[in-house]
């Protein structure tokens, strides 16, 4: 049997009028492929993927065949299926939801290679297709909402290596290098690039680099050393910039472009969450 992208085992004609499915692409993660769905009516036919299936059931219960067993997975469960293993799914009563995510077998290892500081690890093995991990589950889902809203940005790319890095640790035997003290001049590295390159897209490989340290090393030790994740240390640099534009009087679409902010939209919640106001009302003040 072929594998298959996730894309092509749902085509659009297959689906009832219940079943709802959206996909999103992230290029920073080797085109990881994501998918919120939920299905009443549909059932997959067997197949399986180049890639890993990593996800969570956020309702209801599916059914599906995996490695000679009938499984179960209910609302709260994590779930995972290897590269090349053929399965299915159907609803198991009434229907269900989930979260799912694709990753590469390189991406799976460089998570790995994260967690254990090294250049090359083995491709992660996940003994339980079906299991519970409430701090895990709840990891991937904020990691899987923010790469939904903005699949290339570094909030999602946090959160995912964050939550990837939490279930290879925890469930695939994959023993994550001890913190160790010392630190502070790589994250003060990481802090000064932030400090002087806001405004551009910036992505978790480069500050990683920047610091000398893995990916989930240096999301471990920013947090631990400031408090706050890179995401939002870098969202405070571009408020901070944003607050003397709007007070000279700057127009605040040109302040949310010259900042690093999307569209004035985003500049405004960034800028109320952080100063108490919203942009305008700053400068009328």
């Amino acid at each position: 049997m072929s594998t298959i992208e996730q894309s092509a085992a749902l085509e659009p004609d297959r689906l009832g009028a219940r079943d709802r499915a959206r996909f999103f692409r992230a290029a920073r993660h080797d085109r990881l492929e994501g998918l919120t769905a939920a299905f009443r009516a549909h059932r997959y036919a067997p197949h399986s993927h180049e890639t890993y299936v990593v996800g969570v059931i956020v309702a209801g219960c599916e059914a599906f065949q995996l490695r000679g067993a009938r499984r179960l997975a209910a609302a709260g469960d994590v779930c995972f299926v290897h590269p090349g293993d053929v399965h299915d799914g159907e609803p198991a009563g009434e229907g269900y939801a989930y979260r799912m995510t694709y990753p590469s077998i390189g991406l799976m290892q460089e998570i790995a290679a994260d967690l254990t500081d090294r250049d090359v690890a083995p491709a992660p093995f996940f003994a339980d297709p079906v299991l519970r991990d409430p701090a895990a589950y709840a990891a991937f889902v904020a990691a899987h909402r923010a790469l939904e809203a903005e699949p290339d940005g570094l909030l999602g790319e946090e959160a995912l290596v964050a939550a990837y890095g939490l279930l290879v640790a925890r469930h695939a035997g994959v023993a994550p290098m001890a913190t160790t003290r010392g630190t502070g001049a790589a994250i003060g590295r990481a802090r000064e690039f932030l400090d002087a390159h806001f405004a551009e897209e910036i992505d978790l490989a480069r500050l990683a680099g920047v610091a000398g340290l893995s990916r989930h090393h240096f999301l471990r030790r920013f947090k631990h050393e400031t408090g706050l994740t890179p995401h939002a240390y870098l969202t405070d640099c571009r408020v901070r910039a944003a607050r003397r534009l709007v007070a000279a009087g700057e127009p605040l679409a040109e302040v949310a472009a010259a900042c690093g902010f999307f569209d004035q939209s985003h500049l405004t919640n960034a800028f109320k969450a952080r100063v108490g106001v919203a942009p305008g009302a700053f400068r009328r003040g």
